[in-house]
């Protein structure tokens, strides 16, 4: 992201992810070039900073240890330049009794402090495999006390009739559709970005 003391010129090269000048080997650093869009598809570098929560009328599920963990049509996704959508599931469409409270706490700058949930299924247990924020910050309303889920820790995830892949990395809960473009922050090379 470009930050506050750039000019307009080397936010734009930055936004499109040019070199600018005197930045001849920012390539090298890794950071990609933007994608070109193609249809039907969103870039996750079209999308804010603060990110933005939508509601979605998308099919979400999640599964694990054998059982149908989380089922909705009325999740709130978030997006964020440079990461794939987190989707967050009301607490009601999630089956509380393979919920436990997990040990992770971690603060998003826009979002607020989160509590972390981890999931036992039939003698499995996957640790902070979801967070909620319960009192998020004005403007992320539409997630308080919603879950979102790792896809990394689940099972299997969906979005309708899509199995996701997680977010490259693992601390980043995004999932990966084939309706979504990168390159996503949490690969290799990425933490500059």
């Amino acid at each position: 992201m470009a930050g506050p003391g750039l000019s307009r010129e080397a936010k734009n090269f930055r936004r499109e992810g040019k070199s600018g000048p005197g930045c001849e080997d920012n390539k090298s650093e890794g950071r990609p070039e933007r994608p070109r869009l193609l249809m039907n598809k969103e870039s996750v570098w079209d999308y804010p900073r603060p990110p933005r929560a939508e509601p979605t009328s998308k099919r979400i599920r999640v599964y694990f240890g054998g059982e149908l963990v989380a089922d909705t049509s009325r999740a709130v996704r978030v997006l964020e330049t440079s990461h794939p959508p987190v989707y967050y599931i009301p607490r009601e469409d999630v089956r509380s009794e393979f919920l436990k409270p997990g040990t992770g706490r971690s603060f998003c700058e826009f979002k607020g402090s989160a509590s972390y949930w981890s999931l036992e299924v039939n003698g499995k247990i996957a640790e902070d495999a979801a967070w909620s924020y319960e009192s998020p910050s004005r403007g992320y309303e539409l997630i308080r006390g919603c879950l979102a889920f790792y896809a990394s820790k689940a099972d299997e995830c969906f979005v309708d009739e899509e199995r996701v892949q997680p977010q490259p990395g693992s601390f980043y809960g995004g999932w990966v559709t084939s309706d979504i473009v990168g390159p996503f922050k949490g690969i290799p090379g990425s933490a500059g970005w």
